[in-house]
């Protein structure tokens, strides 16, 4: 179990969720985490439901699943270990905006709202670098997704046919 619990407080600040925290910062966060396994097929959580925690890989690989209407899921990110998600319902409350699906056995760390208010309360400084680690991820997956959906628009309509997206999807 000692082994367990250093090997965590080692892997914790190599994650983008958790970098740059060290010491008590990562000891106290350590002790807030509850490891969850979960097999091949089983979701984490499903698009729509109500959450209260986010989670972050610690072995296996899942896949972010999204339904539009009566349309098959799209798959959006993979996750592997050192990524994190769930994070936008601690943030937004709001119901979640996709299914988590395993597709590798995966252990993950999860930390509920609650625990981040308790660090906010415990430790300020860790609760803003938490959050400053949010907002840079937030922000690499908005630029990704941004990219994404330029290139779809261009395979789609072709650049010359298009000055906005919106022009092409016919919503703004």
């Amino acid at each position: 179990m000692a082994t367990d619990l250093e090997a965590l407080r080692h892997f914790l600040p190599r994650t983008p969720f958790f970098g740059g925290l060290k010491g008590e910062a990562i000891d106290r966060l350590v002790g807030m985490l509850v490891e969850r396994v979960f097999p091949v097929g089983a979701y984490v959580f499903r698009e729509g439901e109500q959450g209260r925690s986010m989670y972050v890989v610690g072995a296996g690989e899942l896949v972010a699943m999204q339904t539009v209407g009566d349309s098959r899921p799209v798959k959006l990110l993979r996750f592997r270990p050192g990524d994190f998600f769930g994070e936008t319902t601690l943030i937004e409350m709001q119901p979640r905006p996709f299914s988590a699906v395993v597709e590798q056995e995966a252990r993950l760390y999860e930390l509920t709202n609650k625990d981040l208010l308790r660090l906010y309360q415990e430790d300020i400084k860790s609760y803003v670098l938490i959050l400053q680690n949010i907002n840079r991820e937030l922000c690499r997956r908005l630029r990704k997704a941004g990219t994404r959906i330029t290139e779809v628009v261009t395979e789609q309509a072709g650049a010359d046919e298009v000055t906005q997206i919106g022009d092409y999807l016919g919503k703004w």
